[in-house]
């Protein structure tokens, strides 16, 4: 028989959403005994619901502040005996364990009591699920026989399962409950160990645990794509369970049709890239490198200036700004440029501007309601494994440059220097970024020599300072590495750039720093590379 019938019911719930309406119908529609545990017996009781308290089903009391209550063969050999095995029935017969049914269990909210800064170690450690995550491990092990439900959302599928089969669930259910609680169980418990390995590493210094011997990793999945990088492809977003507030994950869709597989890997590309600015700033990015970049004195103007670095690359880019988009960016993009948009991403828009952006269907916008940092960790597939690393920032400042020149860089230049810096490290290596008056006006993304993107980068600085209506010369030039020899500084030189900043640590670093002198251009030396593969 795949039918079971539910006749009894064990309900203990840290969410209480719906759980008064689901019980009532349990008990009014099919006469179902509840059993329950403290505030969610209140909480049924108060709701008009029959509740036989779990200390007098099981004789004995709530215990040690509430740490135990359900670990005790009356819960567990109701819920693991094999209804088919002759044996373990007598055994419970002998013993006085009745069946338990039906399992509706969800944990103590850990997740969300860490995330306070405030928060005790002794704290934590009290809202560790010790008594949930066994009964749902209990209950799915015997799925044969019992129905585990640990989320709120399943309430209606189980009634309406009950209600296809007379007050029974299918096998069918209670497979795919099952796969649901071992999931969650899974997810919360490297919710735990992830955040004591955290606890750990402030006690004992970061590089104790900061790479633990075993990584588990919590995702949750946001939705299926309609397919992957190419469209024979299937594919699916995933979000981390512990993702920052006011990351990609965790922005909301104001408009547009779903977002696809590259989509979601240039939004986030470009998401990362302006959040490297204090000041109002925007990215146009296309095939994750940004060619358009720009700060000013507010965000339209700094989209006006990263427009114009290549308006042919920006067309079918994604638009990514660190304040919120007024009415006037979406007129300059939508009305003056006509400019075809995936994606635009920023912290909120006004509404004026989302009225605008209605008017076009198919754009995606994207709310992020806040700019903060990313995530501490970033993780890359390899074939078998995954690499692991911390996410790289640029925390270089101008006080930590050294300039090893004789020539010192002029205050623009040095201005200069640090925005070509700052978006160098969004570009893909080998990497070349020529900026000018806060704009990052040429740019040579990852080309197998470092000369090559210099000249890539310098030819589109040229055509740029066309449209802008300024003089090339005077140029800024960013290398995500250093130069192993001089023959980046000789082209770079040669099309016009004054000032260069770049790591150092080449063998050839006296042999680059003589030809500087030789053609009189500033260097400057951060002691630090932004390799992007």
């Amino acid at each position: 028989m795949t039918d079971r019938p539910v006749n009894r019911a064990l309900v203990s719930v840290t969410d209480k959403t719906g759980v008064v309406e689901f019980c009532r119908q349990l008990q009014d529609t099919y006469g179902v005994e509840i059993v329950s545990t403290g505030g969610t017996a209140k909480a049924l009781t108060a709701g008009g619901v029959d509740v036989v308290e779990i200390g007098d089903y099981t004789g004995f009391p709530e215990m040690m502040g509430g740490r135990v209550k359900t670990l005790h063969p009356k819960v567990h050999g109701g819920l693991l005996a094999r209804r088919d095995d002759a044996g373990h029935m007598a055994e419970a017969e002998e013993h006085g364990i009745p069946m338990i049914d039906l399992v509706c269990v969800n944990l103590y909210e850990f997740e969300k009591t860490v995330a306070s800064p405030d928060v005790t170690f002794a704290d934590a450690v009290e809202h560790i699920d010790i008594g949930g995550p066994s009964m749902l491990r209990s209950a799915a092990k015997n799925s044969d026989s019992v129905t585990v439900v640990c989320d709120p959302a399943d309430y209606p599928d189980i009634l309406d399962d009950m209600a296809a089969h007379g007050g029974a669930t299918s096998l069918e259910l209670r497979r795919r409950l099952q796969v649901k609680a071992y999931t969650t169980t899974a997810a919360y418990d490297t919710a735990i160990s992830t955040w004591l390995a955290g606890r750990l590493a402030e006690d004992e210094g970061a590089e104790a645990t900061a790479f633990p011997e075993r990584l588990t990793v919590g995702l949750t999945k946001q939705e299926d794509l309609r397919y992957g990088e190419n469209p024979h492809q299937a594919a699916a977003f995933y979000r981390e369970d512990d993702a920052p507030a006011h990351s990609l994950a965790n922005a909301v869709q104001l408009n547009g049709k779903p977002l696809s597989y590259n989509n979601l890997l240039d939004t986030d590309a470009a998401w990362a890239a302006v959040r490297e600015f204090d000041e109002p700033a925007c990215i146009i990015l296309k095939h994750q490198n940004p060619c358009g970049s720009a700060v000013a004195e507010d965000v339209t103007a700094a989209y006006d200036k990263a427009y114009a670095c290549d308006p042919v690359s920006a067309f079918g880019g994604i638009i990514a700004c660190n304040r919120e988009v007024p009415l006037s960016l979406v007129e300059h993009f939508a009305d003056v440029n006509k400019q075809f948009v995936e994606v635009l991403i920023a912290p909120s828009f006004t509404d004026e501007a989302l009225e605008r952006l209605a008017r076009r269907k198919n754009l995606r916008v994207l709310a992020t309601g806040g700019v903060d940092a990313p995530a501490a960790l970033e993780m890359r597939t390899v074939d078998g494994g995954l690499l692991v690393q911390e996410v790289d920032r640029v925390t270089e400042t101008p006080d930590d440059y050294r300039v090893v020149t004789e020539r010192q860089p002029t205050e623009q230049e040095l201005h200069d220097l640090e925005f070509g810096w700052k978006v160098v490290k969004t570009v893909k290596s080998n990497a070349i970024l020529v900026a000018k008056d806060d704009a990052g006006i040429g740019m040579g993304p990852g080309q197998p020599n470092r000369v090559d993107s210099a000249i890539i980068a310098c030819d589109r600085a040229h055509r740029a300072c066309e449209r802008m209506g300024l003089a090339p010369e005077n140029l800024a030039a960013a290398s995500d590495a250093f130069f192993p020899f001089r023959d980046d500084v000789d082209e770079l030189a040669a099309r016009g750039v004054t000032a260069i900043i770049q790591p150092g640590g080449s063998v050839r670093d006296e042999e680059v720093i003589a030809a500087c002198n030789e053609l009189g251009i500033a260097m400057v030396f951060t002691g630090r590379r932004h390799f992007r593969h």
